[in-house]
């Protein structure tokens, strides 16, 4: 799909800040400059460096200029308190989107983290969300939950939508720690479409396994983490 020039503005400038060809403090060039420069409307411009702002790479300062950021914010919404819980303590709002209901099903050939036979036998049940801060979406998730739970999650409807707080009232299970392994990827077409990003923009890909208050029960995700607007920070206290 073709780009819209303030769009095409915005990731040109996007990329310069992020490779150090602009840094902290730097003046972006003037909008008149940019206009001339990639022979675009004053319109378009602004649109583009609107985005920046949103994103959080840049401030306007009036009577300046557009001004690189030393940092987005940072939100901890790797916590294994749970996403919802996180967003709350900020001035933020969190909201989720169910990409479909959740199913049975097995774990396939090639899972990412070794399982049990116990876990192997029972399949997961297996969970497809967004998430998204205020209007942008951040995290694409996938969970997966060894279906050893009577009567199971697909027959229970979650508390406040928190599958941490279904676990912990249903079942009296807790997530007390998580280990994860973290990855920077290129967006696949479906990544790219729920996150709002272009096909091969960067994303930070990570594999998550909670243990929990249960010896022998764990909780896995994957998740694609759009970092264009906030830092993805974690908290694990």
């Amino acid at each position: 799909m073709k780009l819209p020039q303030y769009r095409k503005l915005q990731h040109l400038l996007k990329k310069q800040i992020l490779t150090g060809i602009y840094q902290e403090g730097d003046l972006l060039p003037s909008e008149n400059d940019l206009r001339l420069h990639h022979q675009i409307t004053r319109t378009t411009v602004r649109q583009a460096l609107d985005q920046l702002v949103k994103e959080g790479y840049i401030r306007k300062k009036k009577g300046k200029g557009s001004i690189v950021r030393s940092q987005r914010e940072t939100l901890g919404l790797l916590s294994f308190h749970g996403f919802s819980e996180v967003v709350k303590a900020t001035e933020h709002t969190g909201y989720t989107k169910w990409l479909k209901p959740s199913y049975w099903n097995d774990w396939g050939n090639t899972f990412f983290y070794p399982l049990s036979e116990k876990e192997k036998k029972a399949g997961c049940i297996c969970i497809e969300r967004l998430r998204s801060v205020d209007t942008d979406p951040v995290i694409l998730e996938y969970t997966f939950i060894p279906n050893v739970l009577s009567p199971g999650l697909l027959q229970l409807p979650l508390v406040d939508q928190s599958l941490f707080k279904t676990l912990q009232y249903e079942y009296n299970i807790e997530v007390i720690s998580v280990v994860q392994d973290v990855r920077a990827l290129p967006a696949n077409p479906v990544v790219a479409i729920h996150l709002e990003l272009r096909e091969q923009d960067p994303v930070l890909h990570i594999y998550r396994k909670y243990k929990t208050n249960r010896p022998d029960f764990f909780l896995y995700s994957s998740l694609y983490c759009n970092t264009a607007k906030y830092a993805i920070g974690s908290v694990f206290t």
